[in-house]
């Protein structure tokens, strides 16, 4: 069901609209979570060293489809709040289009220098192989990432978070099914880990296509609808390049930061593997309350309701900050037993590793969570030179940090932290931002 953004209490509509995204977001990364837990638990430590490995390079794919997201999010959910519908169709059908090119381009580069890539991080011998064919069935599953990818942000900017949430909900719970299959039963080992995967997103992305089509057969339209437009198509890429920019830096950057850790051995490998899952799984979470935030901001910019943009950074930070508390609480005083999830037969030195990782950066959720709350106003109100700006900060602060500490500690503490100094700075810049484009639509009286 499409729901309007831009009518009832700012705080109640959006809370009411952020959960199922919330809820979609914890599923997805059940996908991700599921590998390195079957594949920790029922192969062995090199398996889960190896889809961590892998993962960090699959970020780099995501963060183009990731971008493709937003780009077509922000600017449907524009042209929804100001009831432009012929254009909002025709701006669904320039993004499919410019995203099935994007993404042959990427399975090309993907299929060719995977190898390379692998080798250029110092990836172990003992894992290398392992990683090379997990990467290889993963690139296959890419045009699944990139349509399910579009398909949710429409639903995004329709207002609707909650059929993408069911979708989830079964596809990423038969994934966890279809991971111990193959790996136990069939004896596939790490390519069972990857086929699970590319089976259960496959479904999950055809039958998310399959409903958007039949929403969108439903808003009226006047006179015939145009397939492609560049004017559109720039728009479109003016939040999505810089949404791709962003995402694959970070990437990029947890692979050179990677590269550190692989220096350090398997069992520091295989901790920060099992630990960046439940890392990620909490920044991603507030990234996709982000992302509510950024297209509750563009439904109201589009129908000029400047007030209520503000009004939903509020309601946004008390959303985020609500999470921060329980994954603090677990991370701190339960993270041993969060890790042991990922791991059999772990290594005195991966786990601690691991809970190192998780004491030091869970304190400091309360000002990333800040900053990505304020990015995701920026980005609804297209001002992507500034969410940039700060993203771009934190990502170069930790790659520099992770490299010189790791060098003055003499061991993988010292990367850990890089985070929460990248975090705090990025967060200043970020918050300082919102508040000077919020002072373009609104009078300097209000907080």
């Amino acid at each position: 069901m499409n729901v309007d953004l831009t009518e009832g209490n700012p705080q109640r509509v959006l809370w009411k609209f952020c959960l199922p995204l919330f809820g979609s977001i914890i599923f997805q990364q059940l996908y991700n979570i599921a590998d390195s837990l079957v594949a920790g638990k029922f192969i062995g430590e090199n398996a889960l060293a190896a889809v961590g490995n892998s993962y960090e390079i699959t970020l780099i794919f995501i963060a183009f489809a990731f971008g493709c997201n937003m780009g077509c999010s922000v600017i449907v959910s524009q042209l929804f709040g100001a009831k432009k519908y012929n254009s909002l169709k025709t701006a669904v059908s320039t993004a499919c289009i410019f995203s099935a090119f994007l993404c042959l381009l990427l399975m090309i580069t993907g299929i060719l220098g995977c190898g390379l890539l692998l080798s250029l991080i110092r990836t172990p011998a003992e894992v290398f192989s392992d990683s090379k064919l997990y990467l290889d069935i993963y690139i296959c599953g890419l045009p699944f990432v990139f349509f399910y990818n579009i398909a949710t942000g429409i639903f995004s900017a329709l207002g609707d978070s909650k059929t993408p949430f069911y979708f989830l909900a079964v596809s990423s719970t038969a994934n966890i099914a279809v991971d111990i299959l193959f790996v136990k039963a069939f004896d596939m080992g790490v390519s069972g880990v990857a086929w699970a995967t590319f089976l259960c997103q496959g479904v999950s992305c055809l039958l998310a296509v399959w409903t958007v089509w039949n929403r969108l057969k439903k808003i009226p339209a006047t006179g015939r609808v145009t397939l492609f437009d560049l004017g559109l198509l720039k728009k479109i890429t003016m939040i999505a390049v810089p949404s791709i920019l962003q995402q694959s830096f970070i990437s990029v950057g947890n692979i050179l930061i990677q590269s550190v850790i692989n220096g350090f051995g398997a069992s520091v490998m295989a901790g920060y593997s099992a630990a960046v899952k439940l890392n990620n799984m909490v920044i991603t979470s507030f990234t996709t309350i982000g992302n509510g935030i950024s297209n509750f901001s563009a439904q109201n910019l589009g129908s000029q309701k400047y007030a209520r943009i503000k009004e939903g950074f509020r309601a946004g930070i008390k959303m985020v900050w609500c999470l921060c508390i329980p994954f603090c609480i677990a991370y701190i005083f339960f993270g041993k037993y969060l890790l042991l999830l990922f791991m059999e037969k772990s290594s005195a030195e991966a786990l601690m590793t691991g809970r190192q990782f998780l004491w030091i950066l869970s304190p400091f959720y309360f000002i990333v969570s800040t900053k990505l709350a304020a990015d995701g106003v920026l980005r609804g109100i297209s001002a992507m030179y500034q969410f940039m700006a700060a993203t771009f900060t934190d990502l170069i602060l930790r790659v520099i940090l992770a490299f010189v500490l790791s060098d003055l500690t003499q061991s993988a503490l010292g990367i850990w932290c890089a985070w929460p100094i990248g975090w705090t700075i990025a967060m200043i810049l970020s918050f300082s931002f919102y508040r000077r484009e919020c002072k373009k639509y609104l009078p300097a009286k209000h907080p």
